[in-house]
């Protein structure tokens, strides 16, 4: 049986990026790490797919609520003015139309709720999986790098020119984390724009820093408030 779309985010998320490290440190990485972040930007574009279809639905429900309200008092000046000209036929006409329009008000109500209430659990989906390849790649950026440090280490006693040795592993590690970076779409270490893909990390470290800002702001009130 497919995996509900929050089974899977949270399948995805409470995935400890280390220990994956750990289970692959003696194999190829590369190939478990790229396929650990097709998963996760995998998810991401479905969750966005269900999110715009989401924000869609809560669009045509908050238009027909709209409609309805409005014909609502629509039919109540309109039975109003059929009783002052003596036309109770019509009158009766007008409350019975009134009272199935009461009837749908109520579930287009909690269609917009339930669609706003959605819209917000989508959009923390994206936060979430955006902030777990985050920690993958930065779980991947570290074992490359003390890989790098280890190996250095184990020869340094027999290579007079260690330091430039482990700059220079290190330097491989960077390049070996920006390629397969630069395969899976997202900024390297080393700062080569990618165009779009870099625009659009741009955008989600804006955000970010925005967020934490927000976070700051807040705990700074309520500090001054309990001072």
């Amino acid at each position: 049986m497919a995996d509900t779309l929050g089974a899977r985010v949270g399948r995805i998320v409470s995935g400890s990026a280390h220990a994956l490290i750990d289970a692959i440190e003696g194999t190829m990485p590369d190939a478990v790490i790229q396929q650990t972040l097709r998963e996760i930007d995998k998810a991401v574009d479905d969750v966005r797919a269900e999110l715009g279809r989401t924000i869609a639905s809560k669009h045509l429900a908050n238009k027909r609520l709209t409609e309805q309200s409005s014909r609502h008092e629509e039919l109540s000046g309109q039975t109003e003015l059929a009783l002052r000209e003596g036309r109770e036929d019509l009158a009766r006409a007008a409350v019975e139309h009134q009272l199935d329009v009461e009837a749908q008000i109520p579930v287009l109500e909690a269609t917009v709720a339930d669609a706003v209430k959605r819209e917000i659990e989508l959009e923390g989906y994206v936060a979430a999986l955006q902030a777990k390849r985050r920690e993958m790649e930065e779980a991947f950026q570290s074992m490359l790098l003390a890989r790098a440090r280890s190996a250095q280490e184990a020869g340094a006693a027999s290579t007079p020119e260690g330091g430039t040795s482990v700059t220079r592993r290190v330097e491989n590690a960077t390049g070996a984390f920006d390629r397969l970076m630069a395969r899976e779409g997202a900024p390297g270490l080393g700062g080569v724009d990618r165009e779009q893909g870099a625009k659009l990390a741009e955008l989600d470290n804006l955000a970010r820093r925005n967020r934490v800002e927000e976070r700051l702001a807040a705990v700074k009130a309520r500090t001054g408030d309990q001072g």
